[in-house]
Formats: structure tokens, C-alpha cells, sequence
């Protein structure tokens, strides 16, 4: 008989990296912006759920994508953010 907590304990670890699937392009996401400072722009706490357009991924190793955001915040159109970051619209 296997003991439950060796097989509950083998089982977390895998669950977590099948889940973890990345962007697509065209795909929209939402973003926390918050803290971030860009070109010279900083996203204050409030930008939090900012809405955008993958363009492609620009790291996988931190995963990092290219996003085309909806609305231009003073000028800024596009933006590289982390995928920790990144949500699905």
C-alpha cells in the first residue's frame, strides 16, 4: 500500500506547472500596472486593471509579454510587462 502523503506531496508540484499556460498573441489580458514606471511615466496604486492586447512574448525565463494597451497612458501605447502581472480578460 503507497503512503497518501508521499503521493499527495508528488502530485502538488505537477499540478502547478500544467497549469501554468502562456499567453497567446491577439489574446487580451488585463493588467496591474501599479508601481510601475515606464519611460518616465509611473502607474499609480489605482492602475490596476488596465485592459490590453498581446503582441508576443518577449521572455520566458521570467515569462515577460509585449502588450498593446487599449488606452495610452500619457503617450505610452505599448508596454513589456511580467507575466506574474497578467491576467486573462
Amino acid at each position: 500500500m503507497r503512503d497518501a502523503t508521499a503521493l499527495h506531496l508528488y502530485h502538488r508540484p505537477r499540478r502547478a506547472i500544467l497549469n501554468v499556460v502562456p499567453y497567446q498573441p491577439n489574446q487580451r489580458v488585463r493588467l496591474n500596472l501599479a508601481g510601475l514606471t515606464v519611460n518616465g511615466v509611473t502607474f499609480h496604486a489605482a492602475v490596476t486593471d488596465a485592459l490590453g492586447t498581446i503582441i508576443k512574448e518577449s521572455s520566458e525565463n521570467p515569462p515577460a509579454y509585449l502588450i498593446e494597451l487599449v488606452f495610452s497612458f500619457k503617450g505610452i501605447k505599448e508596454i513589456e510587462v511580467s507575466g506574474d502581472r497578467i491576467r486573462p480578460a
